[in-house]
């Protein structure tokens, strides 16, 4: 049991377990995590199936993380448990100095007598001790007397406050991996979802997208309502940085889309010969419709909002921004294809038709229209509020560690022949120069009897 505890106990260990938790955190940031498999595979290759079985993915919630971390809290509380009792007993239960040699042994000391009396010389001392708020506690024996005199006595316990802290932030770490979860819903305007382990609905108002003047986007807002026993609770508008937070659950503005496959797009058809011809359609993909005479009609196949051909050869689109919107068209007649091919929006005089023969028609992409989307991200972070407390009690523990060092000052009173001996002695963990400055005061001023 001895050996299990000095090994928990173990600064080594702990050095050990901090190392690894923080190369696997940084590995948990360089890779993106709960994303789907086909992202990990295009974006490492088969990279991307190791990082899955290694569970570097989803890391935060992976088991041999919250195991190390686990370890960690375990290794904590036992260095923690094992400092803890010689410190209470430091603070609250101290033993006096007893021996004159000890004191004089202290880098800080001094050793001078007074021509006046063992009791008059102890409350001159508690008087100027007082006054620069220290606490003593006294201990007469026969001609002598012991006085430790003591300040900023929390400072002992600032390194248990940031093990407290670690052990509290750790715990929240654990409950977020365990209990925790992150998920993308995507939503159209109008539209509602029953929420993953939830009683309550949320629903999309309205999505709009801010711009920048180059139409570079500035911001994405959802408008959302909560909706609980079919009545609508609370309406809030969110945006990035700006989330929703309602029963535990944290919504965040994640992403945006246009849903292009059930866009409106206006085409004008002309005829080269007759500048007087001129029709107008708003058809959805996949829509056929009769140019009115009779024989000739034409349909919509597929709509890319960034055209571009790649190294293949292949009609792909660059991303999901309308910068250079295109549809294909195919025209018949009766039963026969005559015609298919790409017009473009932004060039009207250029497509990419293929006719079986000669042509009068001539077709332009004028307007296009699709509903947005929103991207919502739904998180629930049980251990936030721990992650939050434990920080507190880390900067806490941090000041009192460096910024509130407890101060000792011991003394050794001594009566002979009218006369009192003194022997007097400081500690100081930290800040010692400043330490040493008020020791000099509190001397000088012992010296001359104020």
């Amino acid at each position: 049991m001895k050996s299990l505890v000095k090994f928990f106990a173990s600064v080594r260990l702990a050095i050990t377990l901090l190392i690894i938790i923080i190369i696997a955190s940084i590995l948990g940031t360089l890779i993106p995590q709960q994303r789907s498999p086909e992202e990990y595979l295009a974006r490492y290759g088969q990279l991307g199936n190791l990082f899955t079985r290694l569970q570097l993915t989803k890391l935060y919630h992976s088991s041999w993380y919250i195991t190390l971390l686990f370890l960690f809290a375990l290794n904590i509380i036992v260095c923690t448990l094992n400092r803890f009792s010689p410190k209470i007993q430091k603070a609250f239960r101290p033993n006096l100095e007893s021996e004159a040699k000890n004191i004089l042994a202290l880098k800080l000391k001094e050793n001078f007598k007074k021509n006046s009396s063992l009791s008059l010389t102890k409350e001159e001392m508690k008087k100027e001790l007082a006054s620069h708020h220290y606490r003593f506690k006294e201990e007469k024996r026969g001609n002598k007397i012991l006085i430790l005199a003591r300040k900023r006595i929390l400072g002992i316990f600032g390194a248990d406050a940031v093990h407290l802290g670690l052990l509290i932030i750790l715990c929240g770490g654990i409950a977020s991996g365990l209990a925790g979860f992150r998920t993308d819903l995507v939503f159209l305007e109008g539209e509602t979802f029953s929420l993953p382990q939830a009683e309550f609905k949320l629903r999309l108002d309205k999505f709009e997208t801010e711009y920048y003047p180059d139409r570079s986007v500035k911001d994405w807002k959802s408008t959302l309502t909560v909706i609980e026993d079919n009545k609508s609770l609370l309406t809030r508008s969110i945006e990035v940085n700006h989330p929703l937070s309602y029963k535990g659950l944290v919504f965040y503005q994640s992403s945006y889309g246009w849903n292009w496959e059930n866009a409106k797009l206006e085409i004008w058809v002309k005829k080269k010969n007759d500048p007087s011809f001129l029709k107008k359609f708003e058809l959805q993909l996949g829509e056929r419709v009769s140019l009115g005479d009779g024989e000739t009609q034409i349909s919509l196949l597929n709509f890319v909002p960034d055209f571009v051909i790649n190294e293949k050869n292949e009609i792909q689109t660059r991303s999901s921004e309308p910068n250079n919107p295109a549809v294909f068209i195919e025209g018949w007649e009766k039963n026969e294809k005559i015609f298919s091919g790409w017009i473009f929006a932004k060039f009207p005089d250029f497509d990419r038709l293929h006719s079986a023969k000669e042509m009068d028609l001539s077709f332009e992409l004028k307007s296009f229209h699709a509903g947005q989307y929103s991207v919502i991200q739904v998180a629930h972070d049980p251990g936030a509020n721990l992650i939050w407390l434990g920080s507190a009690f880390l900067m806490v523990g941090l000041f009192l560690a460096f910024y509130w060092p407890t101060r000792e000052i011991r003394f050794f009173l001594e009566e002979s022949q009218g006369q009192t001996e003194i022997y007097m002695g400081g500690i100081s963990s930290k800040s010692r120069e400043a330490f040493q400055s008020e020791f000099e005061k509190i001397l000088a001023s012992i010296r001359r009897g104020k």
